[in-house]
């Protein structure tokens, strides 16, 4: 099959293997556009969205359960939290010299302005609290939203460490999540997460995320959480050699992307018996 049956993992986003620049001192490489990496079906945390042979996998989160009880345990603890923030933010300022900083920057001015109901963490100033599992995960699990604009580039970890925590993701561009994680979260995405689009962010007023969220029905509030609360089993990394007792076996990532890359070499297999 010419290279079509192989796949490979990354463990960066797809843009540090797509440069061109022949210069050696251009960070990262040009090693997916080569003829030889394009039957290849790459698994990577960040896809371009204009490939045809990448699929975005979930960031590992601070969770590696070692069997299906214990991911059925953290599930029922997510769910009793007593969340008494509306939303949060957790990251640092970008430079706003393209849209990414331009959003991310109104997001923690609105987040600012509604301090009575929006925690902001700083990453700038409180480093440390930002690589603390502990202090990232007590704000998820207190939160009912989490903001979720890109950063460096459009994925970040935090949507699954507040997907982890049962804080409900909000997204501010459709390449996040929507288009990137297509094997691991459901396509409804209205379910599960609040889109506000730039547009919206950027004229609608100093608290208009506030607003929004604020005027979510709460039955649908809850609704979201469960399905949020749902996805937890896929977008973890289970130990491999995790306990596998008789009864419910939930798949954890790497079963979903492993089985996704076998249907697509199956269907790619299919289509060129069809046309010998």
């Amino acid at each position: 099959m010419s290279g079509k049956n192989h796949f490979l993992v990354t463990g960066r986003i797809s843009r540090d293997f797509r440069r061109n620049s022949g210069s050696r001192s251009a960070w990262g490489t040009n090693f997916m556009l080569l003829s030889e990496s394009l039957n290849l079906t790459f698994l990577s945390i960040e896809r371009s969205l204009t490939s045809h042979n990448e699929f975005a996998i979930p960031y590992p989160t601070y969770f590696h359960p070692t069997s299906t009880p214990e991911i059925l345990q953290w599930q029922e603890k997510i769910r009793l939290t007593n969340r008494t923030v509306l939303f949060s933010f957790a990251g640092a300022q970008r430079p706003s010299r393209n849209q990414n900083g331009v959003v991310r920057t109104e997001v923690i001015k609105q987040c600012k302005s509604s301090s009575k109901t929006c925690r902001f963490l700083d990453c700038d100033v409180n480093a440390n609290s930002c690589d603390d599992p502990i202090s990232l995960m007590k704000l998820f699990e207190s939160s009912t939203f989490c903001l979720q604009p890109p950063g460096d580039s459009l994925t970040r970890k935090s949507v699954f460490d507040s997907i982890l925590a049962g804080c409900i993701p909000v997204f501010f561009n459709q390449g996040s999540a929507y288009k990137q994680y297509l094997w691991h979260i459901p396509k409804n995405s209205s379910k599960y997460s609040v889109y506000i689009t730039v547009k919206e962010l950027r004229t609608g007023g100093k608290n208009k995320i506030e607003e929004i969220l604020r005027g979510i029905p709460n039955e649908r509030v809850v609704g979201m959480r469960e399905n949020v609360i749902r996805l937890i089993p896929k977008i973890v990394y289970a130990k491999p050699n995790r306990n596998k007792p008789d009864g419910e076996i939930l798949e954890d990532s790497f079963d979903v992307a492993v089985k996704g890359v076998l249907e697509r070499i199956e269907g790619i297999r299919r289509n060129e018996f069809k046309t010998d």
